[in-house]
């Protein structure tokens, strides 16, 4: 008898384990973030000194290589990446700016002009196709200047790019596919700023170099530009969504007071003139009059992209548990700012976004991708992280679709993933694949398609303003979705 009920007793116990497992597979199972201990987010001693910072592991045997991740290795590969990345070379030079390509939003490369590999064009930001200007009382000229963009990747990414789109175009491969970038892919938004626009007093706390421009003539000419945000994105194992990453200089724009619901600053700062504001107008782009509601008074929403309740300041109930994850950017911020002596000590990590895809195989990762609402930030999504990320250099203009602060909640909170879809943004072959997370991708897959490239004149240049359009289509589609 007592044989029979450990037999019995064991089946139980089995079903119940494949029960699990499977139910985990179909992406079922709610994770419970804050059932998952962790130790205290700190940068690590190897990342130092800064020019000897070695990349992340992000492959085979590193931290992405389980089944159940932590919250802080997010936090630490985004810290890694961004201080690698800036790591200077023999030359002075960040290795960002030495080491990869520089592509147009469409994946063309950016030829250098009169000696310099930074050649800035890009004034629109995504989405919005706002455009930032600094605040001119910043500046003993009182002269606003115009925030740039330019966009990095690195070979692995190309070359999948390339591969996939190939495949598409002759049809081998499907617009709607499982494909994914492979571990060690990445790209980089960067956003810049003439230091004209920066008190003399101010201009060392930033990164400096040289770019390209061209002027009203047609005519390159050479200015000095200071590095103001960029974004991380890159692959790891088990994560084909990317890891989403962000990083802003430290004194450029307030954050919103959510206890008091008022913005305010006794000193200019670089896009915030002095004073006291509320509601979200200095957030909002006039796509009529091509304008912001009010100028000059671009603000951070949410600290470390880490929603808050109006009225309270408490943390808001979403996917990621609180306030583990904003103690974590906090504690490894203060970890990074105590051992860097170079320039980078000026710039902090505003957060980061992926999803949890623990337990899942790699075709359920990607399946959860096409078929999952990812930019959902309610309790039972994916979505980890920074549950409303944004860079106010580079999203200035969509942290929130509301038109009313007082009606932010979970359900209508705005994210890289709020954009970044499986979608394709092609009205004539439409799919869905983890490869449009990506919009370079997606815009380089347009606008090569071979048919819209024959006789036809400027036909490149008609299918990039297309692509543009097409992009803004969505961008309002995914809007009235969030509203």
């Amino acid at each position: 008898m007592k044989k029979k009920l450990v037999i019995i007793s064991l089946l139980l116990v089995t079903i119940v384990a494949v029960l699990l497992f499977f139910n985990r597979e179909k992406g079922l199972l709610k994770d419970q973030y804050e059932n998952v201990s962790t130790d205290s987010c700190e940068c690590q001693a190897s990342w130092f000194p800064h020019d000897q910072t070695p990349p992340p592991e992000e492959g085979d045997g590193s931290p992405f290589d389980t089944s159940s991740t932590t919250n802080c290795i997010f936090h630490q590969w985004s810290w890694q990446k961004f201080l690698w990345l800036t790591k200077p070379l023999a030359n002075g030079n960040p290795l960002f700016l030495d080491s990869l390509n520089i592509v147009s939003p469409e994946m063309e490369p950016v030829s250098p002009q009169l000696g310099l590999k930074l050649v800035l064009s890009s004034i629109n930001q995504a989405g919005s196709d706002g455009v930032l200007v600094s605040n001119p009382k910043n500046n003993k000229q009182i002269v606003a200047d115009t925030v740039f963009y330019s966009i990095h990747v690195n070979d692995a990414f190309i070359k999948k790019a390339i591969s996939m789109a190939s495949l598409i175009h002759s049809g081998k491969l499907p617009y709607s596919n499982l494909e994914t970038f492979p571990v060690g892919a990445f790209e980089l938004k960067v956003s810049w700023i003439n230091v004209n626009a920066i008190p003399k007093e101010k201009i060392a706390t930033y990164f400096t170099t040289q770019a390209a421009f061209k002027n009203a003539k047609g005519q390159y000419e050479i200015k000095t530009v200071a590095l103001l945000g960029m974004h991380v994105v890159g692959v790891v194992k088990n994560h084909p969504e990317f890891i989403w990453a962000t990083f802003e200089h430290r004194d450029i724009a307030p954050v919103y007071d959510w206890k008091n619901n008022t913005v305010a600053s006794a000193a200019e700062k670089l896009f915030y003139e002095s004073g006291t504001a509320t509601g979200l107008q200095g957030i909002k782009w006039d796509s009529k009059n091509k304008k912001p509601y009010v100028a000059n008074k671009a603000f951070i929403l949410f600290d470390y992209g880490v929603p808050r309740n109006s009225g309270t300041n408490a943390f808001m109930s979403t996917s990621q548990s609180e306030p583990m994850n904003f103690n974590n950017i906090d504690t490894i911020n203060k970890c990074v700012e105590s051992k860097l002596t170079d320039v980078f000590k000026n710039y902090f990590y505003n957060g980061s976004i992926w999803l949890n895809t623990d337990g899942l195989s790699s075709t359920n990762q990607a399946k959860a991708i096409v078929t999952r609402d990812i930019t959902s930030a309610l309790p039972d999504s994916l979505v980890r992280g920074s549950t409303n990320l944004a860079n106010i250099t580079m999203e200035t203009y969509t942290q929130t679709f509301k038109n009313d602060i007082h009606k932010i909640d979970a359900a209508s909170l705005v994210n890289c993933f709020t954009c970044h879809q499986s979608e394709n943004f092609d009205t004539i072959h439409k799919g869905r694949s983890p490869l449009y997370l990506s919009h370079v991708f997606g815009s380089y897959l347009y606008t090569t398609q071979p048919k819209l490239l024959k006789g036809e004149n400027n036909a490149k240049e008609k299918h990039i303003e297309k692509t543009r359009l097409l992009k803004i289509q969505q961008f309002q589609k995914f809007v009235r979705a969030k509203k």
